[in-house]
């Protein structure tokens, strides 16, 4: 069993072609998981060994997030490497959930980018302490102190520089590590297999000097220690690692570390970073709700010896059935051990018991506290908690995004359309942002998910991984409705047939619920009862809650699910005989299409914070390309020979968006966006949404 000071489970993430594929290869090599390093889009056919997809080498981008475990100088490091494409946001989510630490790896030349701000965002959501990894200080361009210094304007972090780069572009050499005040040159051939400890040259010298004293400037102010040894001038580098390592672990503070992964500079050190500064299991604090106890706080211990406690956090299905993949929070769990799925209150045995490395598995006979490990064929759902049959603990489940935009999908035959729903049945398991229904009114099958790319990549598996021939309809945004002011409803449900009929009446009224303030949730919905002398008795009151809910699933403007919306319910009628649960939900759907019209509703459509990089020559282009297209330019940075243009663009408008920066850009423009809000449709557009809305409800009445 593995000692639990000496293991880390750190993920690495980072904004798309940061190099965090390339970074985990070098850091198996080193670690000596692999015996040759293969490259993300490697000319020998290979691709890295994180990326096992077929799909994911061709394209030379990560789509689901992979797991692997190596051992550097005794401690035992649990590697999760995750996608940067926003689409694929839920492997960062759950990768986050169960990681007691992180590598954000950022690139020197283009700095904090987009997807960098919503990692980090996740990041601080799950509470993750992480180190700072400036990659690719070999390309011109390349500027460490400017990336440190946006660590700090955009995300709000306490940067800190523990090392600064011996030269830089082409003329990268090495490090130099301020703690130690050595220069660190890597050597050994072409895979740089050895760290060499130099003295710091001297025409760098007086530049560490200064940094060093910005270095303990910064961690002082999270140490009481390292202030009074700075005082007393007694600084040891035991005084400074200890220091960075306790403000680390309590997130007031984020060193920063640099290198190429690409040229294999800085590996090495940067692993040495990750087991003196990141937290192991028993330094992270871990909670579970008693379901017995009205969901009381528990603090989970990391001790072997307590009743077990896990955490399902992804799914796979693969040709051996479902594979689940765990982390240990409590306890241990051994083969043959009986656990207690607290979701579905179905009990269950372990039977294969497996550690993962990227897609081969080796055995195990127990998994203990701290560790990531998988199961195989068990029935359960991503982020259900397992616990020895006595206990009845939950932990908190990742945060699950909205999909923004579906698809129709039809298959071409009857032999694809049984395969289309194996896929289909798969992938909904697997992937929580992915969601597919058959439309009630058209009878086609929607695909919903976070983007063009996300459908498109699930898309492409039907065809490879289940020989479903499928056709898909245009792409469609997931509208939202909405109502602007304050509207009173008294409605009356009355219904006859012989014997007991069906009789109802509810009055409130139904008002929009405020903006949430900035890092808020939206509230999608509120109920009240302010129900006096009880004119509505109070087993009806869940019922007219369960009617409003049905109908905000659609409203009337283009049938899209209505947000935003408080309904209030302060008076109504009921019969003895005639009232029940359906009359009183009949009462309050009839209640809330009464009130909608009068409430002036309106359309909103998801609105994405769009970040395009080009050469600076293209700018203009790229600014009318944002206001064609109904986009806010917010800011534009020039750098070099690029510039950054920050815009927030409906996503209807961004389709078949990277077809015209190409070919606005001669091929050198690429862009990334993400989900922001939900802002309102202008007029015009708004007219013409509910009259094709009109129209096909006509064409399918026919």
């Amino acid at each position: 069993m593995a000692d639990l000071q000496q293991m880390r489970n750190i993920g690495i993430s980072a904004h798309i072609d940061s190099g965090k594929t390339t970074l985990t290869e070098r850091i198996l090599y080193y670690c000596n998981r692999i015996h040759e390093i293969h490259e993300v889009r490697g000319k020998d056919g290979v691709g890295a060994t994180m990326d096992s997809m077929e799909l994911e080498r061709e394209r030379g981008i990560t789509i689901a997030s992979a797991a692997t475990n190596v051992t550097w100088k005794d401690t035992e490091i649990n590697i999760i490497d995750t996608p940067g494409h926003v689409d694929f946001t839920i492997e960062v989510e759950r990768s986050l959930r169960v990681l007691d630490g992180a590598i954000m790896v950022l690139c020197s030349v283009a700095g904090v980018q987009s997807q960098s701000i919503t990692v980090d965002r996740q990041m601080k959501r799950y509470h993750v302490p992480r180190i700072a990894f400036i990659n690719k200080c070999d390309r011109t361009g390349a500027n460490p102190y400017r990336v440190q210094k946006q660590l700090g304007e955009k995300l709000g972090l306490n940067a800190v520089l523990i090392q600064i780069p011996i030269g830089l572009e082409d003329k990268l050499e090495g490090v130099v590590d301020l703690i130690s005040m050595k220069a660190l040159y890597f050597d050994g051939g072409e895979n740089a297999d050895s760290m060499r400890e130099a003295e710091i040259p001297a025409e760098l010298l007086e530049e560490a000097k200064a940094k060093r004293e910005e270095m303990l400037d910064g961690v002082s102010m999270c140490s009481d220690e390292l202030m009074e040894a700075m005082l007393e001038d007694n600084v040891t580098e035991e005084i400074i690692r200890n220091a960075i390592r306790k403000a680390t672990i309590a997130l007031q503070l984020c060193p920063v570390m640099m290198g190429s992964a690409y040229k294999n500079k800085g590996i090495q050190a940067l692993l040495d970073g990750v087991i003196s500064y990141l937290p192991n299991p028993t330094e992270v604090t871990n909670r579970a709700h008693d379901l017995d106890d009205n969901e009381k706080e528990i603090i989970l211990p990391s001790d072997e010896n307590l009743p077990p406690v896990v955490l399902a956090f992804k799914l796979e299905d693969g040709q051996y059935g479902q594979l689940t993949y765990i982390r240990v929070y409590q306890g241990k769990v051994k083969k043959g051990d009986e656990l207690y799925n607290t979701r579905s209150h179905k009990k269950f045995r372990v039977g294969r018991l497996i550690k993962m490395h990227a897609a081969t598995m080796e055995d195990l006979s127990e998994a203990g506290c701290g560790e990531i490990a998988a199961l195989f064929g068990i029935d359960c759902a991503s982020g259900d908690t397992f616990c020895d049959p006595k206990l009845n603990y939950s932990m908190s489940s990742m945060f699950v995004p909205n999909p923004v935009i579906s698809l129709s999908i039809k298959p071409v035959d009857k032999k694809s359309a049984d395969n289309m729903g194996k896929a289909l049945n798969r992938f909904t398991k697997e992937d929580p942002t992915f969601h597919c229904y058959v439309d009630p009114e058209s009878n086609q099958t929607i695909i919903q998910g976070m983007g063009e790319l996300h459908l498109e990549v699930y898309v492409e598996r039907m065809k490879r991984e289940y020989k479903a021939e499928v056709e898909i309809g245009a792409p469609e945004v997931s509208y939202r409705e909405a109502i602007t002011q304050r509207a009173d409803f008294n409605y009356t449900h009355k219904k006859q047939t012989g014997g007991s009929g069906q009789y109802a009446r509810v009055a409130g009224y139904m008002e929009p619920i405020p903006d949430p303030v900035e890092g808020e949730e939206v509230k999608e919905y509120e109920f009240s009862d302010e129900i006096k002398g009880g004119s509505i008795p109070n087993e009806y009151i869940p019922s007219c809650d369960k009617g409003f809910q049905a109908a905000m699933k659609k409203g009337t403007q283009v049938g899209f699910p209505v947000r935003g919306v408080r309904c209030v319910v302060n008076d109504g009628a009921w019969h003895p005989v005639d009232s029940s649960d359906m009359a009183f939900q009949s009462a309050a759907l009839g209640a809330f299409r009464d009130a909608y019209e009068k409430a002036k509703p309106v359309i909103l459509e998801p609105i994405m914070k769009v970040e395009v990089v080009a050469p600076t020559e293209f700018q203009g282009s790229l600014f009318a390309s944002i206001n064609q297209r109904r986009g806010i330019i917010i800011s534009s940075t020039e750098d070099h020979a690029m510039c950054t243009v920050y815009a927030e663009v409906p996503l209807s408008e961004m389709f078949g968006y990277s077809t015209a920066l190409r070919s606005l850009t001669q091929g050198k423009g690429e862009f990334a966006m993400e989900v922001y809000k939900y802002g309102r449709v202008p007029m015009g557009v708004s007219e013409q949404l509910k009259k094709d809305y009109q129209e096909k409800r006509k064409n399918e009445q026919k």
